[in-house]
């Protein structure tokens, strides 16, 4: 494998552990609208999209309204639920440093807003790494699985899809990479990854972040 011109990393899932957070937060949230589901149904079916898209989805495919400020009032309880503590991905700091020692150029692009980023990555201490290339699907028309947001990044940054890897955990994720045409290592360390949805959508797998650098590769 060639050595990639430009690393993009999703935020929640492989930087920060918010996953199961989240989708047990917003499982609550779509049972009391009266979309009866469980944080299982939502950890497989929802992780990284954003929840415009989720919203669009619940209302398009039954008589469930969540409200004209459903996102809105999901975004405002963020700092709440992620106030106790986010932790990094185990040994993905690692990764970054790997990847900067290398003088490979690399970028966080995710469903969740930058400010959302800011809180989490913050939480962790990987904001100084990530703050002079943030992207969010708000940037662009259409969230995960389309290829719109990492191809924004890649255009911004400078660089062609072929030269790019994207680090995703997530089968919407991945499958937004591969439509945009890179290369998409797929993380299911999270007993809850859907492990054979990642591996359909294309992903090359792998479950631990110390493996990264030689599966990448970075030198």
């Amino acid at each position: 494998m060639q050595v990639p011109r430009l690393v993009i990393f999703d935020c929640d899932g492989v930087l920060v552990d918010t996953e199961n957070l989240a989708n047990r937060r917003l499982a609550e949230w779509l049972n009391a609208a009266g979309f009866e589901t469980t944080f299982e149904y939502c950890r497989k079916h929802f992780s990284g999209r954003s929840m415009a898209s989720v919203q669009k989805e619940i209302e398009a495919e039954t008589d469930v309204r969540l409200g004209a400020d459903f996102v809105e009032r999901w975004n405002a309880g963020l700092p709440d639920l992620f106030a106790h503590g986010v932790e990094a991905i185990p040994h993905v700091r690692d990764f970054i440093e790997k990847v900067r020692a290398a003088g490979i150029a690399y970028c966080v692009a995710s469903s969740a807003r930058v400010s959302k980023m800011h809180i989490t990555l913050g939480q962790t201490g990987l904001l100084p790494l990530f703050e002079h290339a943030m992207f969010s699907s708000t940037m662009v028309s259409r969230g995960k699985p389309f290829p719109d947001l990492f191809l924004h990044a890649a255009a911004t940054m400078g660089f062609a899809p072929a030269d790019c890897v994207v680090i995703e955990d997530s089968v919407a994720g991945t499958q937004a990479g591969i439509a945009a045409g890179m290369r998409v290592f797929s993380y299911h360390a999270d007993p809850f990854s859907d492990r054979d949805g990642l591996a359909v959508a294309g992903g090359i797998l792998f479950d631990d972040m110390r493996e990264l650098a030689g599966l990448v590769p970075i030198h």
